[in-house]
């Protein structure tokens, strides 16, 4: 089994900051890539950031600048800091890990629950 365990969603007012985090467990042998993806109310899931475990880091366009992804590979764990919250930015943001749960598996791609992000005065 593998888990993805989300935390540091809240509501704050817009300029404010935002830490989330996500930590893979479980049968685990290596994890190719891990992202960040939002769903707003009544919107589609869209990619926010993905970090890759050796290539380019990727953004949306409408969080460049503001958001900024990271990992820890000893950790399993995924980060997202989010600077100069917006509005718009309010969607319940779920983690994502494309890994090989033993050295003989394909890739595969798990999910985490998701944490909810509001951003309202």
């Amino acid at each position: 089994q593998v888990q993805l365990a989300e935390s540091g969603g809240g509501l704050v007012q817009p300029g404010e900051s935002l830490r989330l985090s996500c930590a893979a467990s479980g049968s685990i042998f290596s994890i190719n890539a891990m992202a960040w993806y939002r769903q707003a109310p009544g919107k589609g899931r869209m990619l926010v950031a993905d970090i890759p475990s050796g290539g380019n880091i990727v953004y949306a366009d409408s969080v460049k600048g503001r958001f900024t992804i990271s990992r820890d590979n000893a950790k399993n764990t995924v980060y997202l800091q989010m600077d100069s919250l917006r509005p718009e930015d309010t969607a319940v943001y779920y983690c994502n890990a494309v890994l090989r749960r033993t050295r003989y598996d394909p890739l595969n791609s798990y999910w985490g629950q998701g944490t909810q992000v509001t951003v309202s005065s």
